[in-house]
């Protein structure tokens, strides 16, 4: 498959940071650094490391100092039935929790400046506003306005939300580790074969063409084709197939696989920018990066809030005043409306749930291109299968050599076909000339050679025209097929000299062991499974009845792929589509989720919206299901971030009789929330598990 990534930067660890795209994208750290960061990948990783550190540190230093704030507190004194009260105490708590909300509140106070700047108030605002408008009303109380401080309320109030954020911070550096861990298989040195001796150089010295040695258990440098020796290479965290895989000359390795026991040469194909590894990691940045439907449902969900907080905190305020109450009660009410309505949890609700499902997604060899149609999975309602090299294993090998023609020999027609067919890289193309080598029968090259799609092939041979392919060929020409008793389970080509038909070659396919599992589990799911195939009715009615399928579509050109996946969205089908992406480019562009399959190291199709490194059904129906699970993740954490908006509102404001909840209460309330959001998209990695079907 042809491969077209979008240029852009090639980082180690994934945008995890980028989890607030929405209100949260402007959230500003201490220092002035913005965790949106668009530097270096390492560096940006390690800035989010520091981050996490600093609020750590953070919320330490401020909760040590809060200690004495709730002891030097009047009303906490109170509480406990203590009198320590001394002269200048309320300087000395004061001092104490200036402390607190200069160095403890910096990076909501640097986040407010920021959001205004962009005018595009969000959480750090109403954060900064809730703690500014506590603190500085206590400092006035402090130097002789009459009311009551709210230094204890504050100083927990800053502790909460340093807690909450550092606790949220440590969530989205996990959602990376899986890429981390990509990133990592690729081994820092390779042994380069130097005229008669082995030379250790870096990797990164590596170059085309160059020829590398692998020894047993060691990583694969690069990319590249085997020229010598044959090994068992264990690339699970790369495909995600389990099992090592036997290679032998003229297979691909990829970068960063295992070695097993074998001795292997290599010669290097891909280094840097286009090894397999480094286009995963792209690809999976890239998609992180986009924003499906849902994420940007969130994001308008949280800038109103945003303005919902504030008016509604503004709001109650000035009610409280108008009802006759204190300047500090009303004051209260405001700070505990606009902390409790941060939408930090809705924030955080659709894309750490994202950024995870594509990371651990990639890990198992399942590559998401485009997230909305990865979300989408939930409404197919039709799946349409390319029959070969996914439902069946693609390895065509010969049956039989049928000869019609008295003037032919077995050895002759296999010889006059070989010839044409050795210019082509179709499957049966590659089966036929297998045969001819283990027969040991020798073909010339043919000339003026033409490829037709869905149709066959043609060239000239020893000054013959030579015409091969199948019944679809036969019809074009005008020849009468040859009806025979074993066409239902085999495939055929035929062969026509100058216009006559000379006679045939039989080819069989099996159909893979997983293909029953993935149909079933797709069907208990309420998912139709077509078949769509360019082999007679014969052969597609047999393989729909084994697999039990819905419905089949036989003897179809690639051409009128297209047509067929809109007669069935005309009906009202949502419909997936998996092929190789080459012949099927039109129909995966045309179907609602395009699913290329068997990429090996050609990362992309051009037109597919998830790319699956296995031929392998089984990931078909992973994938639609992770879907599935991925989007009902983020419908949970959408429902509950609102869901706590609208309960924890109305009690904020203090308007319900004898339902009353502390500033620090409502903090405490809004950092159990995001913590929720952050742990049930975690749980989203127990919903895919290596070439388990779910």
């Amino acid at each position: 498959m042809n491969l077209k990534i979008n240029e852009m930067e090639h980082t180690h660890d994934n945008q995890t940071t980028h989890h607030h795209e929405g209100h949260h994208e402007m959230h500003d750290h201490p220092g002035g650094n913005r965790t949106d960061d668009h530097g270096d990948g390492h560096s940006h990783h390690d800035h989010h490391k520091m981050m996490i550190k600093d609020f750590k540190k953070r919320f330490w230093v401020s909760s040590l100092l809060t200690i004495p704030v709730l002891l030097l507190s009047p009303m906490i004194q109170s509480w406990i039935g203590v009198d320590w009260s001394f002269s200048a105490d309320n300087y000395i708590l004061f001092a104490f929790a200036s402390i607190i909300f200069f160095y403890g509140g910096w990076p909501f106070l640097k986040g407010l400046v920021e959001e205004l700047k962009k005018i595009a108030p969000g959480m750090m605002t109403l954060i900064a506003i809730a703690i500014s408008a506590a603190y500085f009303y206590s400092v006035a109380v402090i130097f002789g306005l009459t009311g009551k401080t709210f230094f204890w309320e504050l100083a927990t109030l800053i502790d909460v939300m340093l807690i909450g954020h550092w606790l949220e911070m440590k969530s989205v550096l996990g959602a990376s580790k899986a890429l981390e861990a990509l990133a990592a298989l690729m081994p820092n040195e390779a042994n380069l074969v130097h005229g008669d001796h082995i030379m250790k150089i870096k990797v990164s010295e590596l170059k085309q063409n160059d020829i590398i040695l692998i020894k047993p258990g060691e990583k694969v440098p690069a990319d590249g084709i085997i020229i010598e020796g044959e090994s068992n290479l264990n690339e699970s965290m790369l495909t995600g197939e389990s099992k090592p895989v036997r290679k032998s000359k003229g297979d691909e390795v990829i970068g960063g696989a295992i070695n097993g026991s074998g001795v292997v040469k290599v010669k290097v194909k891909g280094i840097g920018e286009d090894t397999y590894l480094s286009k995963v990691i792209t690809m999976v940045q890239s998609a992180q990066k986009q924003k499906s439907k849902t994420q940007r449902l969130a994001d308008v969900a949280a800038k109103w809030l945003t303005v919902v907080a504030l008016v509604v905190g503004f709001g109650t305020f000035f009610i409280w005043l108008a009802l006759g109450e204190e300047i500090s009660f009303a004051l209260e009410r405001m700070v505990t409306v606009m902390v409790i309505c941060c939408p930090h949890a809705l924030g955080l609700a659709i894309p750490l749930v994202a950024s995870i499902s594509t990371s651990i997604s990639a890990k198992n060899g399942l590559l998401i291109r485009n997230r909305t149609a990865f979300e989408n999975a939930r409404k197919i309602s039709t799946i349409v299968f390319d029959k070969t090299g996914t439902l069946t294993k693609g390895s065509h090998e010969v049956t039989r050599v049928v000869v019609l023609d008295r003037n032919y020999s077995e050895n002759e027609l296999l010889k006059i076909t070989s010839a044409v067919e050795s210019s082509s890289e179709h499957h049966i193309s590659k089966g036929l000339l297998r045969k001819a080598k283990e027969l040991k029968v020798d073909y010339p090259r043919a000339t003026d050679f033409e490829y037709q799609a869905g149709i066959g092939v043609s060239g000239v041979v020893e000054g013959k025209k030579i015409q091969v392919g199948g019944s679809v060929l036969l019809d074009r020409l005008q020849i009468e097929t040859p009806q025979e008793h074993d066409e239902i389970v085999e495939t055929k080509i035929f062969t026509i000299v100058d216009g006559k038909l000379i006679g045939y070659i039989t080819f069989a396919d099996q159909i893979r062991e997983s293909s029953y599992e993935a149909i079933k589990t797709l069907q208990e799911k309420g998912i139709k499974c077509s078949l769509l195939t360019g082999d007679n009715y014969n052969i597609a009615q047999s393989v729909a009845s084994e697999l039990h399928l819905d419905n089949y579509m036989a003897e179809v050109l690639p051409e009128q792929k297209q047509d067929k996946i809109k007669e069935l969205q005309v009906k009202g089908e949502f419909v997936a589509m998996t092929g190789d992406g080459v012949n099927d480019a039109p129909a995966l562009a045309q179907s609602d989720v395009g699913i290329a399959i068997g990429s090996g190291t050609d990362v992309a199709a051009e037109t597919a919206d998830i790319v699956l490194v296995d031929s392998d059904p089984k990931d078909i129906a992973n994938i639609i299901l992770f879907g599935r699970a991925t989007y009902q993740k983020m419908v949970q954490n959408l429902v509950w971030a609102t869901g706590y908006n609208l309960v924890a509102l109305p009690l904020a404001t203090g308007f319900i009789p004898g339902l009353i909840i502390t500033p620090a209460f409502g903090a405490a309330l809004m950092a159990i929330s995001t913590i929720i959001c952050a742990v049930n998209a975690q749980l989203l990695k127990t919903k895919l598990s290596v070439n388990t079907v779910m």
